[in-house]
């Protein structure tokens, strides 16, 4: 049975489970270049239009230069083990918000906890699914402004939110370019600015290695799509076979930083890759 030690600072809650003595770092406590914890961090959850609800989850990393990686498996994990495996296994520097979700039953009253453990410490965070935790993710800001959608063809289905859109999956070989393309549109809210009656804010997508063994590198790391609708291709090399995730988000201007209790304004897409 392992020893549970509570920590709850600020607006997120974090079960720290250690044999050694573990030091309470506040979500966003101190920051250094290098040697700092990642820890988890539970957004929220909100209702999907079918009726199933979406979990978000983001981290916290405190290095800002160091990026951790952590495997799937003993040391990254969600349970129930029905819900693992979609979480990031590499943590860039910094705060990162609604960086993946977790689809469960309307009705389901079980647990769902990820932990993550590095540096000799080990952090849970569990999902809570009390109303007061209820976000605005699918609902929008109350100015109007919605989340971008994304989707795989000009023709939809569009999907909106964290929790975001899933793509087909892809197969290439390690050190080859490999096409990956997504299409997007806003209603041109953002930043208090309507669409037709002030500045117009365009779709910001940027991608993200999510998961996976080695590094991936994209030919176009970011670029920006007009609010009526485009699409945006980059070339993705992966440096070892394995299963990756790949991540891209979409941000209109009020959700650049990927920031904001409501979880609004952008949406994620994954893309499952097998390299041979």
């Amino acid at each position: 049975m392992r020893n549970k030690l509570l920590l709850v600072v600020g607006a997120v809650a974090m079960v720290a489970v250690s044999t050694v003595p573990v030091v309470a770092q506040t979500p966003l406590g101190y920051v250094a270049a290098r040697g700092q914890t990642v820890t988890p961090a539970f957004e929220g959850w909100y209702l999907n239009p079918d009726g199933t609800k979406t979990l978000s989850f983001g981290y916290y990393n405190r290095n800002r230069e160091e990026v951790l990686e952590i495997p799937l498996g003993s040391d990254n994990f969600i349970e129930p083990a029905q819900f693992d495996g979609g979480q990031p296994t590499r943590f860039d520097g910094n705060r990162h918000w609604g960086v993946f979700g977790i689809i469960i039953p309307g009705d389901y009253t079980g647990s769902v906890a990820w932990t993550l453990k590095n540096r000799g410490k080990t952090f849970m965070i569990p999902a809570n699914l009390k109303s007061d935790w209820a976000i605005d993710a699918l609902l929008g800001e109350a100015s109007g402004n919605m989340a971008p959608e994304l989707a795989t063809a000009e023709s939809g289905p569009w999907i909106a939110g964290p929790g975001g859109l899933k793509m087909d999956p892809v197969h290439t070989k390690a050190w080859t370019e490999t096409e990956l393309t997504v299409w997007a549109r806003d209603d041109g809210y953002g930043g208090g600015s309507a669409y037709g009656g002030g500045r117009v804010t365009p779709v910001t997508l940027t991608w993200f290695k999510h998961s996976g063994p080695g590094d991936v590198t994209f030919s176009e790391k970011s670029g920006r799509i007009d609010v009526k609708g485009g699409s945006m291709a980059t070339m993705a090399t992966f440096t070892e076979p394995g299963e990756y995730i790949v991540r891209v988000r979409a941000n209109d201007s009020s959700g650049v930083s990927g920031a904001g209790h409501s979880q609004c304004c952008w949406t994620n897409g994954f893309v499952r890759i097998a390299v041979n």
